[in-house]
């Protein structure tokens, strides 16, 4: 867990383009199957700001007319929006460890030291694996040069092996949890 979360959290890295978005969906599947309850988020990486619901909403109108935050909550679903010049990441894994979920899954932010799973698509990026810190798991879409790890390294073709691994990974951390309230 990192410091001051109450949830465990596991952050998914790598270049654009190198699966991401696909292991996070099989990530959050995987955690619904095992009855936890997750929560995700991704930094948008593209520049710019994320596309805002529809001009004419009531929300959406909030926060043109100066509201730093707007809400809307119907049937279930509660859509916040927040805006402020720059969001740390911290900032919002604390809005999000105070939501009903068992555990947080974290999309980009590779410098952030949280622990991850780093994607490797091309050659190039193998780079990362000397670059970021608290590497959890590797998963490559080629087989990586032999080298001692201190973490276990998969293809992308062994979903398999690397879901037993989350799920193995996550049980302890919830158990942990458990046991230190």
């Amino acid at each position: 867990m990192a410091v001051g979360l109450k949830k465990p959290i596991l952050q998914v890295a790598g270049y654009q383009n190198s699966g991401k978005t696909t292991l996070m969906v099989k990530l959050i599947e995987e955690a619904k199957r095992q009855s936890w309850a997750v929560a995700s988020f991704k930094h948008h990486g593209h520049g710019g700001t994320p596309a805002l619901p529809e001009n004419e909403k009531d929300s959406t109108r909030h926060l043109h007319a100066g509201a730093l935050a707007s809400g809307v909550e119907g049937g279930g679903v509660l859509n916040i929006i927040a805006a402020k010049a720059e969001w740390k990441v911290e900032e919002i894994l604390a809005v999000y460890d105070s939501l009903p979920v068992d555990l947080l899954l974290l999309e980009g932010y590779k410098q952030a030291d949280y622990p991850k799973i780093v994607l490797i698509r091309g050659e190039e990026e193998i780079r990362l694996l000397s670059e970021l810190g608290n590497i959890q798991a590797v998963i490559s879409w080629r087989p990586l040069p032999e080298e001692e790890r201190t973490y276990p390294v998969f293809l992308f073709s062994e979903e398999e092996q690397y879901i037993q691994w989350f799920v193995q990974y996550m049980s302890c951390r919830l158990q942990r949890r458990e046991n230190h309230g």
